[in-house]
């Protein structure tokens, strides 16, 4: 198999992007990446990012670039974007929020998409959405108190998420007496 066949195998998960990470792990010099690139094969999205232009893009690449980018294990959508994109409520974020672990610093520039979040999260409260690592809806609504997301949003969010199952009675009911404590 050949370095673009493997980088490919794991472009395909990813909307196209592969990331210097990446190809560390698949023991890949990160050097190859540029010479992809400087070929025409590969485009350089971001640092330590590159995309295979061959994939055509889709309305989620956005998304999933932004949990690539930060180029730290453990990153996801969240708060107000996993609101949206889970279609919990009607938000509407101008930037894409990630959250990251607690202690990782993010060294890389061209972030002015993204608000980061620091937080360390158990592998329970992260899920995924369209193939993208996202936190919870029980996790987002909690986040989304937490942050000040106007109350009538997370009512909203709330009442969608237990309709389709995404919380129970229980946290419908503690997270309508942190709102209420919020006010």
């Amino acid at each position: 198999m050949t370095i673009q066949q493997a980088l490919w195998e794991t472009a395909v998960d990813q909307y196209g992007y592969v990331t210097t990470r990446d190809a560390q792990a698949l023991g890949i010099p990160v050097v190859e990446l540029a010479k992809l690139s400087h070929r025409g094969q590969l485009t350089r999205v971001a640092h330590g990012t590159y995309r295979f232009d061959r994939l055509p893009p889709t309305d989620r690449d956005e998304y999933a670039l932004a949990v690539l980018w930060p180029g730290v294990e453990g990153a996801a959508l969240a708060h107000d974007t996993a609101l949206a994109v889970y279609e919990l409520c009607d938000i509407n974020p101008s930037k894409i929020h990630v959250v990251v672990p607690k202690g990782k610093r993010i060294r890389r520039s061209g972030g002015s998409k993204y608000v980061i979040h620091h937080e360390d999260l158990t592998e329970g409260q992260l899920g995924w959405w369209e193939g993208i690592r996202t936190v919870t809806p029980l996790i987002a609504i909690a986040q989304g108190i937490r942050s000040g997301v106007p109350a009538e949003l997370i009512e909203q969010a709330i009442k969608a998420a237990e309709a389709r199952g995404f919380i129970r009675t229980g946290d419908r009911i503690r997270f309508a007496n942190e709102l209420k404590d919020r006010r």
